[in-house]
């Protein structure tokens, strides 16, 4: 399980999508999947919405459900870009909108996979008030993946925001347990708490270092934790 952050596919534009970075990232999960990894990957939207951010007088509810569908943005552009590298994508949303997606069905979903298709999953949960790291640990469990991958900004899981103190230290590994009482902000607690119940390992990298999604993919102790606990499903 891949999970994109929104704002990592903005790249220095600020908004939208950068047009490089989603071409490296399609190149990147191309060849993992030409190579018989089992891609799935979550994106999220918050280069073009956050739901948590929304301005006073937008309820939060309602925030979310835009949220929502700024992913969806997120995962058609994301399709278009891995089957122009020859890679047979589908895109399932939470919420149904079936003139562009197919409905997330799990069963579904695993057979794509099985047949060498890269499922993206836009809409998050399909609920409000659960982010799209939620999203990715839900589908995670629910696919019995090997590893859950999250693709940031930075290289890692650091004690501070590295952008904010130029001291900040790097955790190399880490339990499931760490994140939470030390209030690491690499993901949320349902996330993380999803990922401990499902023994799930979470490999956190820099999007942007070119290679890095198949370093991960391949177990690079530089990486964090490797993959291919259960097999080949990521």
């Amino acid at each position: 399980m891949l999970k994109l952050s929104g704002e990592a596919l903005q790249g220095g534009m600020g908004f939208g999508v950068d047009p490089k970075v989603l071409t490296a990232v399609a190149r990147e999960v191309g060849t993992a999947a030409k190579q018989g990894v089992e891609v799935a990957i979550v994106v999220g939207g918050g280069n073009y919405f956050r739901g948590t951010s929304a301005w006073d007088g937008l309820e939060r509810a309602t925030a979310d459900y835009v949220g929502m569908l700024a992913t969806c943005m997120n995962a058609l552009m994301l399709q278009s870009a891995l089957e122009k590298q020859g890679v047979a994508t589908r895109v399932q949303t939470a919420i149904e909108m079936k003139e562009i997606a197919e409905p997330y069905i799990r069963r579904r979903a695993i057979r794509h996979l099985e047949k060498g298709r890269v499922v993206i999953f836009g809409a998050g949960t399909g609920a409000p008030f659960f982010s799209t790291d939620t999203a990715a640990a839900l589908r995670a469990a629910e696919l019995d993946v090997d590893v859950f991958m999250k693709a940031t900004k930075v290289d890692g899981v650091y004690d501070c925001d590295p952008a904010l103190n130029p001291n900040a230290k790097m955790h190399k590994r880490l339990q499931y347990n760490d994140v939470m009482t030390q209030n690491l902000r690499v993901m949320d607690e349902t996330a993380i708490t999803l990922c401990k119940e499902n023994e799930i390992p979470v490999v956190v990298f820099n999007l942007y270092t070119p290679g890095n999604i198949m370093r991960a993919l391949c177990g690079d102790a530089n990486q964090g934790n490797p993959a291919g606990r259960r097999g080949q499903r990521a």
